[in-house]
């Protein structure tokens, strides 16, 4: 082990900083803390440290597909210990007409409890993209009442980066865990919701989607729907709060949401299904932006309901 090279705090290899120091751009005022709580992310270097800890659950939310046309240059591996999260299967409702959206408590309550996962474990989730899926598995747990739940901050490609060890397989829960999840109904806005706030600029609607597909310039992936967007809504892509697969920095974040910061209305996130508006929420989240919630069904749902189809 050698010291983070800010605090002094221990750290996996020499001239690394620390999860603290990281997530406050090298201003940790507190070294002897656990380096975890308040956080949006932990670092590769915080999880390599903690990989061993009895209470860490450590969840691999990698998309089979996607409809931001993004590819994986690391398909196939896994960070070890890494439990997979079928965010698809077990952790949407099937029954729904819309993709992606929250499941039942009941589903996601027991789907955990397979997974192992218990009231007091440390749950960090990542994706082989960088920064893709992990925010919405992030967001659910946070929904559910779980605070002690992180994105592994450039994911499964910054792992690799550091030369850390992979496998080739998934592991298996023991045991079944105790998880039991009460949600917030406020971090997940309806379609209802969204006509009745959204049209009147009593929330600030924020679509993560591409500018092309904003703007309708760009056919949507899902076929049978037309581009655009719902009125009065803003465009950030979520692209523009990543560098390289992991955040950008906190000065860099909060100018980029500086536009639409406003403490007496709250920010709604949207994107096509309600995936990657999460990961907007999360940038926003780390520079301490609470007003914040998901339109789940976002633009499929959307457009589909007021017949904006091809």
């Amino acid at each position: 082990m050698a010291e983070c090279k800010s605090c002094g705090n221990y750290v996996a290899k020499e001239n690394q900083i620390c999860n603290k120091c990281y997530q406050s751009d090298g201003d940790c005022d507190d070294p002897i803390s656990s380096h975890t709580k308040n956080n949006t992310t932990v670092s590769c270097e915080w999880l390599l440290q903690n990989l061993n800890n009895k209470h860490l659950i450590l969840l691999d939310a990698s998309p089979k597909n996607n409809k931001s046309g993004l590819t994986s240059d690391v398909s196939n591996k896994h960070i070890p210990n890494s439990r997979y999260f079928d965010l698809v299967n077990d952790f949407s409702d099937t029954t729904a007409e819309f993709p992606n959206t929250f499941p039942s408590t009941e589903q996601f309550n027991a789907n955990c409890q397979k997974l192992g996962i218990n009231q007091d474990s440390i749950i960090v989730v990542y994706d082989n993209l960088g920064i893709y899926t992990s925010p919405r598995v992030w967001w659910m747990f946070q929904t559910m009442g779980h605070q002690d739940v992180y994105v592994l901050d450039g994911g499964l490609p910054e792992w690799i980066r550091n030369q850390y060890a992979t496998v080739d397989f998934l592991s298996e829960s023991s045991g079944l865990g105790n998880f039991k999840g009460v949600k917030n109904t406020y971090n997940i806005k309806s379609f209802e919701f969204i006509q009745t706030f959204g049209l009147d600029a009593s929330i600030h609607l924020v679509d993560a989607r591409s500018k092309g597909r904003f703007e309708g310039t760009t056919p949507e992936p899902r076929e049978g729907l037309k581009s655009g967007a719902i009125p009065y809504s803003t465009n950030i892509p979520f692209q523009e709060v990543l560098d390289g697969g992991k955040l950008k920095s906190k000065q860099q974040l909060a100018a980029i949401f500086k536009d639409v910061i406003n403490r007496d209305h709250p920010i709604v996130f949207s994107c096509g299904s309600g995936l990657t508006a999460c990961v907007l929420l999360l940038a926003a989240k780390h520079i301490d932006i609470d007003d914040v919630a998901i339109y789940d069904g976002s633009w499929t749902e959307w457009a589909t309901k007021n017949n904006l189809t091809n």
